[in-house]
């Protein structure tokens, strides 16, 4: 069984975003990058896949700039075989993003797809069910468990009312969550051996896909600062406050 697993470069979680002073965009200048969280648990299911003997080859796609080379190479440090990168400097929107995908899953026949369910710079939550539309493969979202079972995966989603378990045949596109599994780290040894793995450099024009924006970006700015709270003396204040102040009651 070939897996196929998406990884996106995005601003580390633990970095406190900064706003351009023109409101144009976000500021990523000296700014520490990282694969998508979601990507990553999707990397190590993938891995572990690999690693019980139900998948033969484990590779790696990344869309984006050059740059992007450096969360694939974390992808084959963590056990991926080998890499794609369709590179490309224009932004990419959830729907150029799952085009490119179906070509390249079109390219490389994978018997399943994880992908994390989304993105934490866009927050989209689209490009691994537009990638389903696009191939009329079955899906799997919000993945909690993913078992595989000869031509059949089994997929544990957690919903609003709890878990609701899904059987899709293979191929299939599945879109992982937190609860999944925890991803491991990236040894030294590894690291070094990442750096031999083949990482081929693909363009949209090489998959036959011409990018195209839909949307348009007017302005980024941050969150309105959260007030200072303040005490009351007893629950009769706290009531008149919640009643008339904030309206709430």
């Amino acid at each position: 069984m070939k897996v196929l697993v998406t990884v996106k470069r995005v601003i580390d979680y633990n970095v406190k975003v900064r706003v351009k002073s023109d409101q144009s965009d976000v500021d990523l200048n000296n700014v520490k990058m990282a694969i998508n969280p979601f990507c990553e648990i999707a990397v190590e299911e993938a891995v572990r896949l690999k690693e019980s003997g139900q998948a033969s080859e484990v590779v790696a796609v990344s869309l984006g700039a050059q740059a992007s080379q450096e969360q694939l190479r974390t992808a084959l440090a963590l056990g991926a075989d080998r890499a794609i990168l369709v590179q490309s400097d224009e932004p990419l929107e959830s729907l150029s993003v799952a085009k490119l995908l179906a070509k390249v899953v079109e390219k490389e026949q994978p018997d399943l797809i994880l992908m994390g369910k989304q993105a934490i710079d866009s927050d989209n939550n689209q490009t691994g069910q537009m990638l389903a539309a696009l191939t009329g493969m079955g899906q799997g979202t919000f993945a909690s468990e993913v078992k595989v079972e000869g031509d059949q995966i089994t997929v544990t989603r957690e919903v609003d009312g709890g878990l609701q378990t899904v059987a899709v045949n293979k191929p299939a596109v599945v879109t992982v969550d937190l609860r999944l599994n925890e991803p491991r780290y990236a040894s030294l040894p590894n690291i070094m051996k990442a750096k031999k793995k083949p990482l081929e450099t693909l363009s949209p024009a090489d998959l036959g896909v011409e990018i195209k924006a839909h949307t348009k970006l007017l302005k980024v700015e941050p969150p309105a600062e959260r007030s200072a709270g303040i005490k009351v003396a007893d629950v009769t204040e706290l009531v008149d406050k919640l009643k008339n102040e904030a309206k709430v009651i």
